[in-house]
């Protein structure tokens, strides 16, 4: 029986008080409020909350007139949808925990919901169309994924032009990536105030706008505060997509398309270096972003809820009809500073998300680190041309398709896990997130073997197709890791799940943004072998915590004040 259906019960008895009250001692009265705050603070917890009181007949008769577009008599408000994760939901869940937060309004209300097969449910669209929308907003996440390395084969004639060092030539990468790791604390959450569509057009209508200056600057201060500006604007796809993913697919739909847009921003830098230009970049961020305008349309649940809402207000003059969001009182600043500190919050307390978030850092700061050292590596020892070093990435482009294809492979690991655990406990219904860390146990290991194939073959007599085949190795490791980590983040952490991933991408965007600014130095001072063994070192340290996690998870989040238990 859920918390809904054991509320009926004693909410009746509430609205019958009056008549019962001649018979009824205070003692009762109170035991009865004492019970019913109980049950409210119950379904609190679990994401529900109880049917409100039927309205008069004449109001069930326009009910009627609209059945077709609302269930308004349910409360209907889910603390984690799938992996559309919202920091509104976190916002409940303090509500649920005491903590401080905006009220709900408690007063009369008709909630608005889904109706079953309802067509303004992005779930609800035919597959071809959900499908098409992820494939743009992955590309998107590749275009801004590819502005941020395309730079890189920049380097030369930066220097050459602006008259600058390589030191702060490389500060444009470095801006642009911190730039990505800073957008989402901003975006995210007001993606939740306006929408994932407006926030689509107008921040990709800024990365229009500030890839222009890029294009055209005349000095490397211009390039680089623009390039700082254009990794803010272009972060929506980084932070918002996500969401946009698992407005559109059921948990058990959601592993295909979530893999494809988890890749999309991995495999951008690898294709970037093949001499892309700012002015092919423009051409391509405004063909996407007349697809935006076209194809995308607004899929944020609880947004939709609240057009559906507006309409029915307008439609019956009934202000009664409130969408879930409406009864959060949130303002748009307070959401943005919680945004802001959660994340640190579970970067301090939590060791999982810290451990997995370090580890996610390190190998998106070595793959941009790569992009400095393959130029070294295969124009110094190989004497490769420098549009044939940017060809050397494609092994990590291989690499990483190997990973992206190998996903129904880890479904069904996914899928003999739960049927060992129901044959085991009898259940499947209290699923453990650590099921979701095998492809990063694997991918760990396939890092670290990739990156010391890479370190210790990289001489002339060698040929040149080995050390990329390490690279190949680094690369679909880097891709099973990420898979296995963002997956476990949001399970582990359901209803902080938007603020563990903010930590993730805040963790990846910091290591990513540091680390060419040493590697040139550090590939000349310890020489290319040993360089690139320290960077797998560093691997082979953390590449056992999605195993350790795997085995004692479950121990440590019963101990968590955020994960699931």
């Amino acid at each position: 029986m859920t918390a809904s259906q054991r509320a009926v019960s004693p909410l009746r008895q509430v609205q019958s008080a009056d008549a019962d009250s001649t018979r009824r001692s205070t003692s009762e009265e109170r035991s009865e409020a004492d019970e019913l705050e109980k049950v409210r603070s119950d379904e609190y917890m679990s994401g529900t909350f109880a049917p409100i009181q039927n309205p008069p007949a004449d109001e069930e008769r326009m009910q009627k007139l609209h059945s077709t577009s609302s269930r308004p008599i349910e409360r209907s408000w889910s603390l984690n949808d799938g992996y559309s994760c919202h920091t509104a939901d976190e916002e409940a869940a303090e509500i649920a925990l005491g903590d401080d937060g905006g009220e709900a309004d408690e007063s009369s209300t008709f909630i608005v919901s889904w109706d079953e097969n309802d067509p303004m449910n992005p779930r609800n669209f035919n597959t071809m169309r959900r499908w098409l929308i992820v494939i743009i907003c992955s590309l998107g996440s590749l275009c801004v994924t590819c502005t941020s390395s395309m730079y890189t084969a920049t380097y030369d004639q930066i220097m050459d032009e602006f008259k600058c060092s390589r030191l702060i030539a490389t500060l444009g990468l470095s801006f642009f990536i911190w730039g990505l790791g800073i957008g989402p604390l901003f975006l995210g959450p007001l993606s939740e105030f306006y929408g994932r569509r407006y926030i689509y057009i107008t921040s990709f209508t800024l990365f229009l706008i500030w890839l222009i200056p890029c294009a055209v600057a005349k000095n490397i201060e211009t390039m680089i505060v623009c390039r700082f500006f254009n990794g803010i604007a272009g972060s929506a796809f980084l932070s918002v997509a996500g969401g946009t993913v698992g407005d559109l697919f059921a948990r058990h739909e959601l592993s295909a398309p979530m893999m494809l847009y988890t890749a999309s921003p991995f495999v951008g830098p690898e294709v970037g270096p093949l001499r892309w230009t700012f002015y092919v970049l423009l051409i391509w961020t405004g063909i996407l972003l007349i697809s935006i305008v076209l194809f995308v349309p607004e899929t944020y649940h609880p947004v939709i809820l609240r057009q559906k809402a507006e309409k029915l207000r307008k439609e019956t003059g009934d202000d009664r009809w409130k969408a879930p969001i409406e009864r959060l009182n949130r303002s748009v600043a307070r959401t943005v500073l919680r945004s802001i500190y959660r994340p640190v919050l579970l970067l301090t307390l939590e060791p999982m998300c810290l451990c997995l978030c370090v580890f996610s850092a390190i190998l998106l700061g070595i793959i941009y680190l790569f992009f400095g050292a393959f130029q070294l590596v295969f124009g110094n020892v190989y004497g490769l041309e420098l549009w044939q070093r940017g060809l050397c990435f494609l092994g990590l482009f291989v690499g990483m398709i190997f990973a992206i294809v190998s996903d129904p492979f880890w479904r069904r690991v996914y899928q003999r896990l739960e049927e060992k655990h129901k044959n085991t406990e009898g259940t499947t219904e209290d699923f453990q997130p650590e099921w979701r860390l095998p492809p990063a146990i694997l991918g760990g290991p396939l890092v670290t073997i990739g990156l010391f194939i890479f370190a210790w073959t990289i001489y002339p007599y060698v040929h040149w197709i080995v050390p990329i085949i390490g690279s190949a190795f680094f690369g679909a490791g880097t891709i099973l890791v990420y898979s296995g980590i963002f997956t476990f983040l949001v399970d582990a952490y359901p209803v902080f799940a938007a603020s563990s991933l903010a930590a993730n991408s805040f963790a990846r965007s910091t290591f990513g943004g540091v680390f060419p600014l040493f590697g040139i130095q550090m590939y000349k001072n310890l020489g290319y072998h040993w360089a690139s063994s320290l960077l797998a070192f560093l691997t082979l340290v953390m590449a056992p915590f999605p195993y350790i996690f795997f085995r004692y998870g479950s121990r440590i989040r019963q101990k968590s004040r955020f994960a699931a238990r």
